[in-house]
């Protein structure tokens, strides 16, 4: 009996040879796909990777133009705000001295009184304001010739000329 298992040696030996190299085959085409799969999945992550900086410039970017802006709204503002203050302090000053020269000087006094009567006519009620100055009224028509009223006005005239307060010597 042991002349007929020599007999299929040669026929196990080959088939164990083509299963082998079967094997390798299958094993060769494995490692194969799963090397094209890493270099696929390495180059998914390097364009999901390159898309997220683009991704984070713009946004990095966006972020930065919104500070630019609001950088530029804060210093504006503050600028106004120093604006408003100068203003704030010349009209305070313009109305004391304005003040000042009526206490000084009665006659101004009567001349705001006479303007008055001449721009309402002889009928107007005319009332000294506190600070200097006057009032003056008839029905329908006022007038204030007060020492701030006549200080504001003469401010106002001023108009875009008081630009010049903030510029640049």
């Amino acid at each position: 009996m042991t002349a007929p298992l020599d007999a299929l040696s040669p026929v196990r030996a080959e088939l164990l040879r083509a299963a082998r190299a079967s094997a390798d085959a299958v094993g060769d085409r494995a490692r194969a796909d799963a090397e094209e799969s890493l270099r696929s999945a390495r180059a998914a992550a390097e364009a999901v990777l390159a898309q997220a900086r683009d991704l984070g410039r713009a946004d990095g970017a966006a972020e930065a133009a919104r500070e630019r802006v609001r950088a530029v709204q804060d210093a504006w503002a503050a600028e106004l705000a120093a604006r408003a203050e100068v203003y704030a302090a010349l009209r305070a000053s313009v109305r004391a001295g304005v003040r000042k020269a009526f206490a000084e000087d009665a006659s101004l006094q009567s001349r705001c009184a006479e303007a008055a009567r001449e721009l309402l006519g002889p009928q107007a009620r005319v009332t000294a304001a506190s600070g200097g100055g006057v009032t003056a009224e008839v029905p329908g028509r006022r007038v204030d010739l007060s020492a701030d009223a006549l200080a504001d006005r003469a401010l106002d005239r001023l108009g875009v000329l008081a630009e010049t307060l903030w510029e640049p010597a």
